[in-house]
């Protein structure tokens, strides 16, 4: 069973029996369910920030990558971590499109392309 589950099943009894003996009983840490607790909360903030870093998106056509998408909040007002930018954009698939780069072209079979207006005959 995943840790998360023992996880919500304590923080649901967690007025009934005492916090450490359901964490003894489930074998999960007691530092792990109370860092449990503060993450839960963390989604909405998340969701927050990732609709802003969608209109970041929207308005930029998708190129700005998540260090740009940091300045952009930090104009904005919102200072974030530059690991957490990257991480929601991850998880909810804001990434930057990746442009691709020019193939690279020899300009010698484009330097006598021009007609020969004045018609000179060069050859000996």
């Amino acid at each position: 069973m995943r840790a998360q589950v023992k996880y919500i099943a304590i923080a649901q009894n967690a007025g009934k029996h005492p916090v450490a003996v359901m964490c003894n009983f489930f074998e999960v840490s007691r530092s792990g369910y109370y860092a449990y607790l503060k993450r839960k909360d963390r989604s909405s903030a998340e969701e927050k920030l990732a609709a802003l870093i969608q209109k970041c998106q929207r308005q930029t056509n998708g190129t700005y990558g998540y260090r740009r998408v940091g300045i952009w909040l930090e104009r904005r007002g919102i200072k974030k971590n530059h690991k957490a930018v990257l991480r929601i954009m991850n998880k909810y698939g804001l990434l930057a499109q990746i442009r691709r780069r020019k193939k690279y072209r020899q300009m010698s079979g484009q330097l006598h392309r021009y007609p020969n207006i004045l018609g000179r005959d060069f050859t000996a």
